[in-house]
């Protein structure tokens, strides 16, 4: 099994340890999560910390067998300003990592799409009122980060009965700086247009494809993903979606390769590796 750079006491010890640095810093917790680390505040995209869906499946056809170590138990995280969901699938809206979380941080912010009100109450067991709710071209500011929600393709664009977006990325602007986490997605007509106005600094993209035989919607290969940052502008990307599950995984070969092949700068991590947003260069 993989085993994260850093994990549980020494990942805390790094967390906190550049809580005053400038700029700003993440960790990748694998699968689609990230930490964000600004001016003392601290924001989670989309974790999966547990172990849920390899129980879930463990006696299916579909078995989600874990590639990585858990990076960090979620009751550990009691410094939570906000927290995101993307959309309602488990590694993106998990209630055996989000009610831990809610648990110790009860002042914190948590971040939905608007459509998928009813369902995160029901899963997490909270009061509807309790999330904010974001929509596709709608914005939101938190603790001084501005919030804008912009459709992703999950494989296709759904919305619901009102035509709210059931799956939505983030574009995040604090400081000068502008993040953007698309959660999982595929390219669709129009989204690069959606998100070159952002002048997106780092785009986190998911990169594990779309394998018909897994019977999972699927995401962006590797080059698509390159081409996604390279087309919007933006001038780092990092990847995710990855080495979390063996049978909805992928190499980041393609990936790097396209993005040397586009000059388009890029990062790769490891499971609880930081990444200083001072420190893009080729």
């Amino acid at each position: 099994m993989i085993q994260p750079v850093q994990a549980h006491a020494a990942l805390l010890a790094d967390i906190h340890a550049h809580t005053s640095d400038p700029g700003f810093r993440l960790w990748w917790l694998g699968q689609s999560g990230f930490l964000l680390q600004w001016q003392g505040r601290h924001v989670l995209l989309d974790p999966y910390l547990s172990d849920s869906l390899t129980r879930k499946y463990a006696a299916t056809d579909k078995p989600h067998v874990r590639m990585t170590e858990l990076v960090i138990d979620p009751a550990q995280l009691g410094f939570v300003d906000i927290v995101t969901s993307s959309h309602n699938h488990t590694d993106h809206l998990d209630a055996e990592t989000l009610g831990p979380i809610l648990a110790r941080n009860p002042s914190v912010k948590l971040l939905i799409p608007e459509a998928n009100r009813a369902f995160v109450a029901d899963r997490l067991k909270i009061d509807p009122a309790k999330p904010i709710g974001l929509d596709d071209g709608g914005s939101v500011e938190i603790a001084g980060i501005r919030f804008s929600g912009v459709a992703s393709a999950h494989d296709s664009v759904e919305r619901d009965e009102q035509g709210s977006a059931t799956f939505l990325g983030y574009v995040l602007e604090f400081g000068g700086w502008s993040l953007y986490h698309s959660g999982d997605t595929v390219r669709y007509d129009g989204m690069a247009e959606k998100l070159r106005p952002f002048a997106v600094d780092v785009a986190l993209l998911p990169i594990n494809g779309r394998a018909p035989e897994r019977r999972v919607p699927g995401n962006l290969f590797g080059a698509e993903a390159a081409q996604l940052a390279h087309d919007i502008g933006a001038k780092m990307v990092i990847p995710c979606h990855y080495e979390m599950f063996r049978f909805n995984t992928a190499s980041t070969d393609e990936f790097a390769e396209t993005c040397r092949r586009l000059s388009q700068s890029f990062r790769i991590l490891r499971c609880g590796e930081r990444f200083n947003a001072g420190r893009m260069v080729d």
